[in-house]
């Protein structure tokens, strides 16, 4: 195996807090390398280090010579005066190679980014990231490190980007929340956790049951040294006198077990048990809503009733409309016509994008969860202090006095997270809220919204974590159509992958069918081809077939929104919605064969 990169007992820490402790771990040629560690050990940090642009307290970091690095920044660094085109051109390794401007442009177009001059201040969030990847990639690294690489992409973008990752034989390290992309790119995972090194030779899903298997093994020996450590206490508390006679080796021994009985395996995870206030029976109800930008139409004419305990999710490309959708829902924006009747027992919960800039970093933590109460309700029975319902989300007593412009990102999500949910809401709108959450926070996220007693609507381009909490989709297609999707992201996306393979095989068909005649050839007089009898029969039932079918699916939708049906009930309704659909879709495609030979 040949060596691109050696760490050896590399140390870093802030002020008196120790982010990690003596790693050490090799990157060999062909290495696709997951890094997992919870928010706050300096995931970030120890990328940056590698990079070069932050420093360390100790240890060695070693590059084979002559090895192109390319790194991916969670924040990429820009000069917000130059054009987006100079800004993804990269250096390219061939000095004498001019092609570097063409191929950004080349790159940047199929990003969806077509105006090249534009500055690089102007640009989204989703677009800066596209940007930054089209330079990284363009500059054929050896080793491609990327930080959380998913963040603020859209799905079809996010799939594109791990498609090419599969593809292409190049040595990787990241950092990551995306567990669908860590699963299908990683070969390896190297787990940090409680400032030890763990590796994992195979995907997040090996990983996932190797990480049981050694927490399992850890207990059972933590069981074994405290029942040894209990005989050989009793023996250490002999009489005094008989201490010469000890053998020296046992009395290490025993300091020894000491030691390791000290070791602390539980786990400090984040705890969500706050409980949603009382939601009626009407939630909200959609009448006939319009919303355009100039030539961007977000909704029209759009009507819905949403049902209790509904959870959805909201898919569709950057710029379709999601987030102009849940301002208009909380009434931050105004519907050109029509309207939402909202319950009177609704009481939103909203966590957005712009809710993190609205902390004012000069206070401390423990000031901004003061300002919106003193004490937080968890249920009938449990009232927290601030300080309390802080320690729920990982913030010790210490860290509640850190000033918010020391936080990390994780942390910072943690603490807007915490807002969001000691005012009890009993309606959660999540617009991205997966962005940097580590992966054991997200899990206890799922876990509180799949149990969560009210309703809930998520703006995510985390596959995973849509695919746990939602039972059905909102698929924003663009130009105001919203399609009303019933089932997970997973289903969706298989749905229209198959729907796309149909169409891409009909077309060839038709092509094959209407290609020209050799020139050479003579042309031939054919019969004009004719409906069997047995074809004309199967033609009259399905014209008969598929009106009946066509109400029965409008009779299942209206039967959907209505409110009235349960969260199973509403799942079996999904699948039998599916199922539907493709009975309809395949009767459509053999009446269209028909019709076409009927007409020939």
């Amino acid at each position: 195996m040949v060596s691109y990169l050696q760490i050896e007992n590399l140390t870093k820490s802030i002020g008196n807090r120790m982010l990690f402790r003596d790693v050490t771990f090799g990157v060999y040629e062909g290495d696709k390398i997951g890094l997992i560690a919870k928010n706050g050990t300096g995931k970030t940090t120890f990328l940056n280090i590698l990079a070069g642009k932050e420093d360390y307290d100790s240890g060695n970091i070693v590059f084979r010579n002559g090895i192109r690095v390319g790194y991916l920044q969670q924040y990429p660094d820009f000069d917000p005066e130059e054009s987006v085109l100079h800004f993804a051109t990269p250096q390219r390794r061939n000095e004498d190679d001019f092609s570097g401007p063409d191929l950004a442009r080349q790159m940047l177009f199929q990003f969806g980014i077509t105006e090249m001059e534009q500055k690089i201040k102007t640009l989204s969030g989703g677009q800066l990231k596209k940007a930054a990847l089209a330079k990284v990639l363009l500059s054929e690294p050896d080793l491609l490190i990327l930080d959380e690489p998913t963040n603020h992409l859209d799905i079809d973008m996010i799939e594109w980007l791990e498609n090419y990752l599969v593809r292409k034989r190049m040595t990787l390290l990241m950092v990551t929340h995306d567990r669908y992309f860590l699963d299908k790119i990683c070969d390896k995972i190297i787990e940090i956790d409680r400032e030890e090194i763990f590796t994992y030779n195979g995907n997040y899903d090996y990983y996932l049951r190797k990480r049981e298997e050694r927490m399992e093994n850890l207990s059972a020996e933590l069981a074994k040294v405290k029942n040894l450590m209990r005989t050989e206490l009793e023996w250490m508390r002999r009489q005094p006198q008989a201490r010469g006679s000890k053998a020296k080796y046992r009395i290490d021994n025993f300091h020894q077990l000491e030691k390791k009985s000290h070791v602390n395996l539980s786990e400090k995870n984040v705890n969500l048990a706050v409980n949603s206030s009382y939601i009626g029976s009407k939630i909200f109800e959609a009448h006939d809503v319009c919303k355009r930008f100039g030539d961007t139409i977000i909704l029209n004419d759009w009507n819905y009733t949403f049902a209790r305990y509904e959870k959805v999710g909201i898919v569709g490309n950057n710029g379709a409309g999601k987030s102009t959708f849940i301002k208009l829902l909380l009434g931050l924006l105004s519907p050109d016509s029509g309207y939402f009747e909202i319950g009177e027992t609704v009481k939103f919960g909203y966590y957005s994008q712009e809710g993190m800039t609205d902390f004012d970093e000069r206070k401390k933590v423990i000031d901004a969860v003061r300002d919106i109460a003193e004490t937080v309700r968890i249920n009938d029975k449990t009232t927290l202090t601030a300080s309390q319902f802080l320690n729920h989300f990982l913030f010790a007593p210490a860290d509640q006095q850190k000033y918010i412009h020391k936080l990390s990102g994780g942390e910072r999500r943690r603490l807007y997270l915490a807002t969001v949910l000691m005012r009890s809401p009993n309606f959660l709108i999540l617009d991205e809220p997966t962005n940097d959450l580590d992966i054991m926070t997200l899990t206890i996220l799922e876990d509180y919204l799949v149990n969560f007693n009210g309703c809930a609507i998520v703006i995510s381009h985390d596959r995973f974590f849509l695919d746990r909490i939602v039972d059905h989709l909102f698929v924003f297609e663009g130009q105001g159509i919203v399609t009303d999707f019933p089932g997970d992201y997973s289903t969706y996306r298989h749905c229209v992958r198959e729907r796309q393979k149909e169409l891409n095989r009909l077309e060839t068909e038709a092509n094959t069918a209407h290609q020209e005649k050799p020139s050479n050839e003579k042309p031939r007089t054919e019969k004009k081809p004719r409906l069997s009898f047995k074809e004309k029969k199967e033609k009259e039932q399905l014209e008969t077939e598929l009106p009946l079918l066509e109400e029965k699916k409008k009779e299942l939708e209206i039967r959907m929104s209505s409110g009235e049906l349960s969260t199973e009930e509403i799942i079996q309704a999904g699948n039998d919605m599916q199922l539907l659909i493709d009975e309809i879709d395949e009767k459509e495609i053999r009446l269209l064969e028909l019709l076409e030979i009927e007409s020939d």
